[in-house]
């Protein structure tokens, strides 16, 4: 069983009226990888994903969790 990183970090940065580019400059990443996190092609180191959750004062798992993904046998 696979575990993939789901978030909703698209519908938090749009609520607190953000773009992209400015969460990105907040948290010293780039735009692109702002991007990539919220379309689920990035999943975010531990680091990151703590200081995303202390850059919107939210606990961690309220932004991201684990959803799990079973794979059949060949």
């Amino acid at each position: 069983m696979d575990s993939k990183v789901n978030n909703k970090l698209r519908l938090i940065r749009r609520t607190r009226d953000l773009t992209q580019e400015e969460l990105g400059v907040a948290l010293g990443v780039t735009r692109h990888t702002i991007l990539a996190l919220e379309n689920r092609k990035y999943e975010p180191s531990i680091a990151l994903a703590l200081k995303i959750a202390r850059f919107f004062e939210m606990p961690v798992e309220d932004i991201f969790w684990l959803e799990e993904e079973r794979q059949e046998d060949v």
